[in-house]
């Protein structure tokens, strides 16, 4: 038996088995933008990762990294 091909299945419009929509793009970041947080609050980044993830320093004085999807930019 060989293995299938790795094709995209197709999905009929009428299907209630869509396929997942993709996921939404998170905002560009850069050192010393300030941004917001829903549970620390406001702060700056310091550095951000290409994995989408950001270093920041919260205005607690806390250093945290957080995904780029839960930052707000001010």
């Amino acid at each position: 038996m060989s293995p299938r091909a790795s094709t995209p299945r197709r999905h009929l419009p009428t299907s209630p088995f869509q396929p997942a929509p993709p996921a939404p793009r998170s905002e560009e970041f850069a050192p010393g933008d300030r941004v917001t947080h829903d549970r620390h609050g406001m702060g700056t980044v310091v550095s951000v990762e290409a994995d989408d993830w950001c270093t920041v320093r919260f205005s607690s004085g806390e250093l945290r990294r957080v995904a780029g999807l839960t930052l707000g930019k001010l």
